[in-house]
């Protein structure tokens, strides 16, 4: 989060306008909603991947757009090249969260996107041990975020860069193996009698299933779906599984899995989470490293001895 807040106070400023895909991470946008107006920034929020109503919303003071691919937990993947070139037409500036997907599967730069933001916290150091950010871009952009780095006491201390420069070392590694097990396990879900939906890029069932696949070389090690239960049903399901750890987290060498009505959304109501599009069904599989086959059978298990 210091890495999104320090990129997005450095590109604006009182009098701007932002403009946020709604399923950006909710820490992001409970920044650019609730904070920003402190500061005179006015904001628009537009459904998920809806690159129209991008360009309706786009206003003479609009100085940055910000998108995540993919997002959490739904897994939406917006048309990028198509929101790069409309920014570019109007000479907005672009910061997308690629979190999810990681510079193995995904290099938005590439599609003309200014700005890219990671949590190194995830995938990039890859062992659920430190807290940290990244932000890469050209260097006249990424400079302005430097500036204020120092002001704003965002700064990494060493260990903590050791830490990640060390996990980068193998993030390809564990992303490939990630990706291959994580697109199985989908493909195994979505046909369990038990399982209602699954979210996944990898499956052609997925809504952007094709631009995911114009503009990623890999789908990403989270699998989100909804058991065919209630509340209690998938808390037990979730217990049940004995190798992913409960946890929020993801992108680590160990799987995780979460309830997010009961854990990243626990302080809002039933009617607040179905509102934003939290069931209480839906269950969030961060996968690791571990064999995939063990993974799958583990899943399977647990979905049959509470079912």
């Amino acid at each position: 989060m210091a890495a999104v807040t320090s990129t997005i106070l450095a590109l604006v400023k009182s009098g701007a306008h932002v403009i946020l895909f709604a399923d950006c991470y909710r820490r992001t946008r409970q920044f650019v909603t609730t904070f920003l107006d402190r500061f005179g920034v006015s904001n628009t929020l537009i459904p998920p991947a809806d690159v129209e109503a991008l360009a309706a919303a786009i206003r003479p003071e609009t100085r940055l757009v910000i998108a995540e691919a993919p997002t959490n937990p739904y897994q939406t993947v917006p048309d990028l090249e198509q929101v790069a070139e409309i920014c570019r037409e109007k000479k907005v500036k672009t910061l997308i969260d690629s979190t999810f997907a990681t510079p193995v599967n995904f290099k938005p730069a590439s599609y003309g996107i200014d700005i890219v933001v990671h949590s190194a916290t995830k995938y990039l150091a890859g062992h659920n041990d430190v807290l940290g950010g990244v932000v890469a871009g050209k260097a006249g952009l990424v400079s302005l975020v430097r500036d204020l780095r120092s002001v704003f006491g965002a700064c990494l201390d060493p260990h903590a860069a050791y830490l990640i420069h060390r996990g980068i070392k193998t993030l390809a590694l564990r992303v490939e193996q990630q990706n291959a097990s994580a697109q199985a396990l989908a493909e195994r879900l979505e046909h369990h009698p038990r399982v209602r939906q699954v979210w996944y890029p990898g499956l052609p069932s997925h809504p952007n299933h094709d631009t995911a696949k114009r503009l990623m070389s890999g789908f990403g090690g989270v699998v989100t779906f909804e058991v065919d239960g209630d509340l209690q049903d998938t808390s037990r399901f979730v217990d049940a599984c004995q190798i992913p750890r409960i946890a929020p987290s993801l992108g680590g060498v160990e799987s995780l899995i979460e309830q997010p009505a009961l854990m990243s959304y626990f302080e809002l109501s039933t009617e607040e989470r179905e509102a934003i599009g939290i069931k209480n069904n839906l269950v969030r599989y961060a996968v690791g490293i571990e064999d995939t086959g063990e993974l799958i059978a583990d899943l399977l298990r647990a979905l049959e001895s509470t079912g």
